[in-house]
């Protein structure tokens, strides 16, 4: 027992224990102090770690019998080991060990119960448990060597398999790994090595930890930030009615003031999340404290280290003593340092996770008022670059309270060296600190306010850009838009040109800084008494805590400059635009289920688009009965959509009451399509019930259309409907509709996208009497005159209030407006309709409007092997965005590198070893001061060794300024020559490109690929490129000192190499696995965004949260693998760099009578930096080589399929081409790929100048690809199309679209200005602009406007109307006026009065122009000159319409069935 072993309190003998060349502990201590420490700390503990695993239930482990056999069979295996270790130790820990064994095999027992996998307190026991028995092991082995080498040498052994075996075996991830494995990060080790050996795909990575995942963080975050909201509204209530009262007013009014600031503030936000990551970001702010106390440990050592050098008599073993002590302390703060950030990064993510899913969250309640102010590109832009400045904030938020005290421990510990001149180097630092805040404050400034702003624009241009590609193509306005674009990259260049000037000043300011502080120190203090000697000790230990003051005054700008930048992001206008919208915009609308009376009510409900703006809707009292037929008929722009978005409560609601009973599905009027399958997009989540289901596409007359597509209804639609026609994607919308059951149906306008014939099918068999809705309560938005007999009840609104209302007849009998109406425009309209009704017919008549519809034979992926295509694939359009694999080709780095020039690269590098050159020289310099002599107290020449000293380090400062800036300016060159490649790659790209690209992929590439290449590349070059000179110059002062040290510097720069080597070639593929990750987000948001209200029509919310959780989820499983990289790195590394400094300083300790105090102070304090080195070196490559993939991802569109030039230069085509506009096709063929069937098949044809051309035909037969074919977005696969008899395959394709005109279907227009909508290039004046409005029926409309010409569209345009928008692509085909014109159903979208004005203006204002017109109302071509009729490709009749109908052909029984005949 202990007690034999007790002794008497001795006082500790100094003479054995520290003043002797051969040191030991007194028995006394060993057996009393060295045998309870670790007894006590298990015994007293023991409690409070049992009550922690009790508060602390994780789920019980399993323990198997072989496991329970195992730990008996280990206990009783123990007693020879311990009984061995009492003979060579005599250590009473071990020699009972039976009570502290059974108590730790208690604690490991109830671990498993409450499913504690690693043990940290165990782990500490053990250690410690060890490190006490070393010493009196130390003591015995002098006496017992033979004895315990033997059994020591088969130990080690053993163990060192064992390990080694486990790693190999199970490289664990963080949940199962051993606390030695976390705080190594070891557990990471089998990734590296798998990514190693093969490039990392997806399903090699771990999935998210529960805690990880965006279910968990935000159902957390939304009940913490509902609690935060009703604490907050409950304060307001409670001092609103104390306001109210009267008492305390002041104090009272300016605390709820301050409240509701709060509220609509980021500072909100940020509270919520900091109560929901704090404790966890605690734990690591704990570990930041431990590394700091280490990291000022260190130069209080070296002082130790370099007065043993001084000291001759010294005994050696105290060098070993100091050198180990600095390596372990070395190691300590890597490890404390790393867990800190890991910690960080994690938390970083959860926050990130928790940002994106509130935004998307608010993203689908976002109201059109918000919508207006906060475009697509704006929330695309907050989720990809905001977020990161929000992790930012995370990792560096410490920074901002911990670097003032590290600044203040620093120079305190420079006061205990050099005194009162310690307060110089105070006087540089209060210098260098206000100029690096200010630059800091001013680059925050240009950053937010400037540069993002560019950002945003462009990248809002960009989004609209890729969104409106086809009219882009069709109007030839490319250039245009390009030179937007780049107006906005230069402007966000130039602001970060200013940014890196100002970076590079303060980065100069920082790397002289110590420099700076060095030198008004060591002036004052020997200028201030010859007696001040500069020693070894006080220079370099200065020097040791000079360095380690640089880190704090580095973080504290930038920290200073991040939580300013938050500060930014969470400033009330994004934030209340974005994460303060009110929750549910359906709180305009009471909504209940009843069995009986109105399923709508408005009562007397004022309505506007905005709080601010002019009322939409005035004085609406509307009474909807259960089961009738609702239609709303009235002008262009008189308020009929916004009377649904009144019902929908998509509008802000002034006054009245809206009641809404049951389920509603609605039908927009420009159709809202998902880029998945047809199927996908009609059952719209819900589940698929085969016979309803048939019904409905039946109902719908899709069943035609499916039987064209590739894989019928698997096939996958393009984004926002891109393969689809007008009239198909509005059938697809209205099957989703239909399919639903819902109770009420609002229906915006759905069958103005179809011909005539299958809009009276529509009606027929879904909306009217007899149709499959024939018992729910449908409202319906039509311009069709002939469905309004067959309604219950007609609105007519005008300028945005009901005038009319009652059924069709009542109507009529009043002689009102709308009776006038009737009778102008019916007639038409009923022949038109009188359409036989036989089942039959529609089977094989249904006439689909097509602009677009031969696009479904472009539907497979493109591939060599077409014929060989797997039937899986046969629907697929798009193309997932795929990840390389393996290293960044060499081709990258020369691409960037060429783009620079090799004239701007060599004077930098010249430059690099420069600057390095002069930090050398001040240091040597300094090491050959210390070592000076004393004579008579004092060092000569000190004036003149500190003038040479300032000079080298002045020069090194300029140097270092010089590179930084070259290399800025170097970035912003590389970087402007690759955004504008990429620019023009997607602008010339074919129509085909963008159908299968989804464009998340071309904003990812515009947005955050870009955004890495302006900042990321040259910031990580620079970087790479000072530490490795850093490292040449740290090297080479070591090798001065003790040559010898090279035998262990090469040995660790292979390890290095090696470590690095599995590191990149893993870091790279994670980032690049992550940043394909990243492109599904954006797509998605962007679909939702588009697509709000009708997802919240449905009440579809949840089931696209649960898919953007999942994207995110997808995107976060690759980044965190990727953060905790760098960690294993990072640790691996600085272990290596700490290696360097154990040489360093062993090596100086066996070389102390050859080497002066000063050379060693140099040697040790420069490798104590090379740990930093190192990892700051494999961080900056990894940097670079991450961010060069931005580089590769930019550069892929160089390589995919290009149009034709835009222009040709030897061209000799005559300024006013085409003068007569007569159109021939010599056997002209088209196919939409190679491989595939011709979708026109030998089409000979000539037209005539000034003849009108009307195409008709059925699905598929070729009407669009004629107008395909002449402005060539296809070209041609045999046969030639010749204008004005020049071949357009000649000449440049702006050459030819800006000469002729087409209006088509879809009316797109961008955000910007009116007149920038008609007239890009400016090439128009006012009045030419004024006059096309006129003829457009648009002048009174627009002059009505408060901006007139200059009223800002939105994105999209909408902020007018469908109707109004198809009158501006009037305007615009009025205001080119060309000689040739292609309408491709361009009055699809108008009501039928101003259908007829639109049909006298082209028929008055295109007199003289030819004119071809792919028709749906075969009304409107009856009095054209000529006819064609395509029949699959081919043209089965041409001819006069009267002829055509004379000769009872195709055309004959088109006209019967429309009852035109």
């Amino acid at each position: 027992a202990p007690s034999r072993d007790f002794c008497h309190f001795v006082p500790p003998d100094w003479n054995r224990t520290w003043y002797t060349a051969n040191p030991d502990l007194t028995q006394c201590f060993q057996n009393t102090v060295l045998v309870w420490v670790p007894c006590i700390y298990l015994w007293l503990l023991a409690p409070f770690y049992c009550l922690h695993l009790y508060c602390h239930d994780r789920g019980h482990i399993q323990m198997s019998c072989l496991c329970s056999a195992k730990m008996v069979r280990h206990h009783f295996k123990c007693r020879p080991v311990f009984s061995l270790l009492d003979r060579v130790v005599s250590c009473p820990v071990l020699q009972e060990p039976h009570m502290l064994t059974i108590l730790a095999m208690c604690i490991i027992q109830l671990e498993r119960i409450r499913g504690c996998r690693s043990s940290i307190f165990l782990f500490l026991f053990w250690v410690l448990a060890v490190v006490c028995a070393l010493v009196p092991l130390r003591a015995k082995i002098q006496l017992a060597m033979d004895e315990v080498c033997s059994y020591g040498e088969r130990f080690t052994a053993k163990t060192t398999v064992s390990l080694v075996f486990n790693l190999l075996q199970n490289p664990c991830p963080v949940k199962d790994a051993s606390f030695l494995s976390k705080i190594l990060f070891w557990w990471f080790t089998g990734l590296v090595v798998k990514g190693y050996r093969n490039p990392l795909e997806a399903g090699d990575l771990w999935t998210l930890r529960e805690e990880d995942r965006s279910q968990k963080i935000i159902s957390d975050l939304e009940q913490d930030w509902t609690a935060e909201c009703a604490k907050l509204q409950k304060q307001e209530k409670a001092l609103a009615s104390g306001v109210a009262l009267g008492s305390r007013l002041p104090e009272q009014a300016q605390l709820l003031r301050k409240l509701q600031k709060e509220q609509s503030s980021g500072f909100f936000l940020l509270r919520t999340l900091a109560r929901k990551f704090g404790p966890y970001f605690l734990t690591g702010t704990l570990c930041i404290i431990f590394h700091d106390a280490f990291m000022f440990a260190i130069p209080q050592v070296l002082s130790l280290l370099l007065d043993f050098m001084r000291d001759e008599d010294a005994p050696l073993w105290k060098g070993y003593f100091y050198a180990t002590l600095m390596f372990l302390l070395s190691c300590l703060q890597s490890l404390f340092n790393h867990q800190y950030m890991y910690t960080c990064f994690t938390v970083g993510m959860r926050v990130k996770t928790a940002v994106m899913g509130l935004v998307y969250r608010k993203s689908l309640v976002i109201n059109s008022s918000a919508r207006r102010t906060c475009t697509v590109g704006e929330i695309v832009n907050l989720v990809s670059a905001d977020t990161q400045k929000l992790m930012d904030f995370v990792v560096y938020f410490n920074a901002v309270w911990l670097a003032p005290i590290e600044i203040a421990l620093c120079l305190f510990f420079l006061w205990q060296q050099l005194g009162p001149s310690a307060l110089a180097g105070i006087a540089t630092v209060i210098l260098i600190f206000p100029l690096n805040g200010f630059i800091a404050k001013k680059r925050s400034k240009l950053q937010v306010k400037i540069q993002m702003k560019f950002m945003d624009g462009r990248i809002r241009l960009m989004n609209e850009i890729l969104n409106g590609i086809k009219i882009l193509k069709f109007y030839a306005w490319e250039k245009a838009f390009l030179e937007q674009v780049l107006g906005y990259r230069e402007k966000e260049l130039k602001a970060l040109k200013k940014s890196q000037i100002l970076y590079s000043i303060s980065i100069a300011s920082f790397n002289s800084s110590s420099f700076l502080i060095a030198f008004a120190m060591f002036g004052v203090y020997v200028m201030l008494d010859d007696k001040n000697v500069l020693d070894a000790q006080k220079v370099f230990v200065s020097m040791a805590l000079i360095n380690i003051l640089k880190t704090p005054l580095s973080q504290l700008p930038f920290a200073i400059s991040t939580t300013l930048q938050v500060g930014c992001i969470s400033s009330p206008s994004l934030i209340e635009e974005i994460i303060f919208t009110v929750h549910s915009l359906t709180a305009h609308i009471d909504h209940f289920i009843s069995d009986y009376g109105e399923d709508v009510v408005i009562e007397n409900g004022t309505f506007s688009w905005s709080a601010e703006g002019p009322p939409c809707l005035k004085r609406i009292s509307v009474s909807v009965p259960r089961g009738s037929l609702v239609a709303v008929v009235g002008h262009v722009g008189s308020g009929k959509s916004s009377l649904l978005s009144a019902m929908l409560g998509e509008t802000e609601k002034r006054s009245g009451q809206v009641t809404v009973k049951g389920s509603v599905a609605y039908v927009p009027q420009q159709a809202w399509i998902q880029n998945a399958t047809v199927q996908d997009n009609i059952i719209f989540g819900r589940e698929k019930l085969k016979t309803w289901y048939h019904r409905v596409l039946e109902a719908c007359a899709l069943l035609p259309d499916l039987d064209i597509l590739p894989a019928g209804d698997a096939t996958e639609i393009g984004e926002k409907g891109l393969n689809l026609s007008g009239g198909q994607k509005q059938r697809v919308s209205l099957a989703r509709a239909v399919y639903r059951k819902a109770d009420v149906y609002l229906l915006d306008d759905p069958l103005s996208a179809v011909d005539a014939h299958v809009g009276q099918h529509i009606f027929d068999k879904v909306i009217g009497p007899k149709g499959v809705l024939r018992d729910k309560t449908r409202i319906l938005v039509t311009h069709g005159m002939s469905f309004l007999p067959q309604a219950d009840l007609i609105l007519v609104l005008v300028d945005g209030e009901i005038t009319e209302s009652g059924s069709y007849q009542e109507l009529l009998s009043h002689h009102g407006a709308f009776a006038d109406f009737i009778h102008t425009f019916a007639s038409t309209e009923r022949k038109e309709s009188a359409i036989q009704r036989g089942e039959e017919t529609f089977q094989t008549l249904v006439l689909l409007g097509d602009t677009t519809n031969t696009n479904l034979q472009n539907m497979e992926p493109v591939s060599e092997t077409d014929q060989e295509q797997v039937p899986e694939d046969l629907g697929k359009l798009t193309e997932v965005d795929k990840a390389r694999t393996g290293r960044v080709r060499l081709d990258m780095y020369k691409k960037y590198f060429k783009t620079i020039g090799l004239a701007i690269i060599i004077p930098i590098v010249f430059l690099y070893a420069f600057q390095q050159g002069a930090s050398l020289a001040y240091n040597y310099w300094l090491s050959k001061w210390a070592d000076d002599p004393v004579v008579n107290g004092t060092q000569i020449d000190t004036d003149l060794k500190l003038t040479v000293f300032g000079a080298l380090g002045f020069v090194q400062g300029v140097a270092i300024f010089g590179t930084t800036v070259a290399i800025s300016i170097c970035g912003i060159i590389a970087s402007r020559h690759l955004h504008m490649d990429l620019l023009n790659n997607v602008l010339h790209s074919p129509m085909s490109f963008f159908e299968s690209t989804p464009s998340g992929n071309l904003l990812n590439r515009f947005a955050k690929e870009i955004d890495a290449i302006d900042c990321m590349v040259p910031e990580g070059l620079k970087m790479m490129l000072s530490y490795v000179f850093k490292l040449m110059e740290v090297c080479i002062i070591v090798l001065m000192a003790t040559p010898f040290a090279a035998v262990i510097i090469l040995p660790l720069a292979f390890l290095y190499a090696f470590v690095q080597s599995f590191y990149v070639a893993t870091s790279c593929q994670l980032r690049r696995l992550e940043a394909v990750s990243r492109s599904p987000i954006y797509t998605h948001f962007n679909e939702t965004v588009q697509g709000a209200s009708v997802i919240r029509a449905f009440g579809e919310q949840s089931r696209f949260i649960l898919q953007a959780n999942e994207r995110v989820d997808f995107n976060q499983t690759s980044y965190f693998p990727r953060f905790v990289a760098t960690r294993w790195l990072a640790v691996n590394l600085e272990f290596v760099g700490n290696g360097v400094v154990l040489a360093a300083a062993i090596l100086s300790v066996m070389g102390k009578s050859t080497l002066s105090p000063g050379i060693v102070g140099l040697a040790v304090s420069h490798s104590l930096q090379v740990t930093g080195i190192l990892s700051w070196i494999v961080r900056s490559w990894t940097d670079v080589e991450n961010n060069i993939v931005s580089v590769e991802r930019v550069n892929e569109y160089a390589d995919t399929p290009k149009e034709a030039s835009w222009s040709i230069e030897s061209s000799s085509l005559p300024q006013a081409w085409p003068q007569n506009g007569t159109i021939e096709f010599q056997d002209y063929g088209l196919q939409y790929r190679k491989g595939l069937e011709l979708a026109l098949k030998g089409i000979t044809l000539h037209i005539h100048e000034r003849e009108k051309v009307g195409i008709v035909g059925r699905t598929g037969a070729g009407k669009s690809s004629l107008a395909l074919g002449i402005f060539r977005i296809l070209e041609a696969a045999k046969g030639k199309i010749f204008i004005d008899g020049v071949d357009i395959a000649d000449i440049g394709l702006h050459d030819l679209r800006s000469r002729i005109t087409i209006i088509p279907q879809d009316p797109v227009l961008f955000s910007g200005s009116l007149r920038m909508n008609l007239d890009p290039f400016d090439t128009y004046t006012d009045e030419e602009v004024w006059s096309s409005l006129e003829l457009a029926h648009l002048k009174n409309f627009v002059s009505n406007l408060p901006d007139k010409l200059n009223h800002e569209c939105t994105e999209g345009g909408e902020n007018l109307s469908l109707g109004q928008r198809q009158l501006v692509c009037l305007a615009r085909a009025l205001l080119r006026k060309t000689k040739i014109l292609v309408l491709d159903e361009a009055t699809a979208a108008v009501d039928l009065e101003t259908d007829t004005l639109i049909q006298s203006t082209i028929r008055t204002q295109f007199e003289d122009c030819t004119v071809l017109t792919i028709a749906h109302r075969l009304n409107t071509i009856m009095d054209y000159t000529r006819v064609i009729v395509m029949d699959r490709g081919h043209i089965s009749e041409m001819d006069s319409p009267a002829n055509l109908i004379s000769q009872r052909g195709q055309f004959y029984r088109m006209c019967r069935e429309a009852g035109l005949v």
